[in-house]
């Protein structure tokens, strides 16, 4: 059994931006040399998450629509009164969602269904650099 862990680095929009990362994550699972196993997806920070689901325009746009009616972005949160950084909804975004996810690898490749793709869900208000931890458990 053997660990190898990477790091991805990511750009992001802020609020709303949804980022396929399955393709990155496949490169660097294709690059080593691990055959089956699995890879924790995790990212850095308390205003984002790692999710899936099939990235298409019209889902997309379902996607943010639901984070809106959960956790709508106009509300005042305690969070704000004690950091005047009106960014209470995206903590709880990321909270809601969660920083990470395991995906199985058999043959080098990620196993995951047809239209299933994995997801950098930015909820800060402003754009970040954010870091991706992939850790790859497998032989």
């Amino acid at each position: 059994m053997r660990i190898i862990t990477k790091q991805l680095d990511i750009k992001t929009r802020g609020t709303g931006d949804l980022i396929n990362i399955t393709e990155m994550i496949q490169e660097v699972l294709a690059k080593s040399s691990l055959n089956e196993g699995s890879v924790n997806v995790f990212v850095v920070g308390s205003t984002a998450a790692i999710t899936s689901f099939e990235y298409e325009s019209g889902l997309i746009s379902d996607v943010k629509e639901l984070y809106e009616k959960i956790v709508p972005s106009d509300k005042t949160y305690a969070h704000d009164a004690t950091w005047g950084d009106a960014n209470g909804f995206s903590h709880l975004r990321a909270a809601l969602q969660g920083p990470s996810m395991v995906i199985p690898f058999s043959d080098r490749r990620l196993i995951l269904g047809t239209w299933q793709q994995i997801v950098l869900a930015e909820f800060d208000t402003r754009p970040r650099q954010r870091k991706i931890i992939l850790q790859f458990i497998g032989e």
